[in-house]
């Protein structure tokens, strides 16, 4: 078994935010790959389904916490105990402001780079969880950050984002594999991300 969990804020007031493509990468999986229906436990949203493995079908759980972005670390510990999984086990989507809109990476270790939901998760299970990071831009100002995560994707983003969100559950049975460098090449084969505005990315 493995768990998927997308970062985000509860509620229609959030659902378009840039801060909330985590979720909308779950929510986007469970619709198209027929999953389960969501329903709440771990103080989270939660549903089932299988994804292809080498081994054969690996059962797959997502998750969308109803705490708030800066706690969702809570919920993604509380699961993780409850079903007795390692941490390789277990794979956190959230959006990057220092990716330009529409890159991707996967990354293990390191810092939390000032994204205190990530801070979140990381002080609940340890600095090697896996994350795959989603760009979305920067604002070009740390003032502005916080104002531009809690916005909605504009028209024009939806050129890269939804392509994005469909390379990511494209290509999940390299990521239910374990093998991240394939998985993150194979996203990035299926959904080029746009020529980079170097006032959108600090990277």
């Amino acid at each position: 078994m493995i768990i998927l969990a997308g970062q985000g804020n509860p509620g229609p007031k959030y659902a378009q935010n840039r801060h909330n493509i985590g979720f909308m990468v779950m929510d986007e999986l469970a619709s198209g790959a027929g999953f389960g229906p969501w329903r709440e436990k771990f103080n989270a949203m939660i549903c089932e389904g299988w994804t292809e493995g080498e081994a054969g079908r690996i059962k797959v759980l997502l998750m969308k916490p109803l705490t708030f972005y800066n706690e969702t670390g809570q919920s993604f510990a509380k699961a993780i105990r409850f079903y007795k999984l390692p941490i390789d086990a277990f794979t956190l989507f959230h959006d990057e402001i220092d990716l330009a809109p529409g890159r991707m990476r996967v990354k293990r270790g390191g810092g939390h780079s000032g994204n205190n939901g990530v801070r979140s998760a990381l002080s609940h299970l340890g600095a090697q969880v896996r994350r795959v990071r989603l760009g979305v831009g920067h604002p070009g100002d740390k003032s502005r950050v916080m104002p531009y995560v809690l916005s909605d994707f504009s028209k024009r983003d939806e050129a890269w984002l939804s392509p994005l969100i469909e390379g990511c559950i494209r290509a999940l049975p390299h990521l239910a594999n374990g093998d991240d460098e394939r998985y993150q090449t194979e996203v990035t084969r299926l959904a080029p991300a746009p020529k980079s505005d170097p006032k959108q990315s600090k990277s």
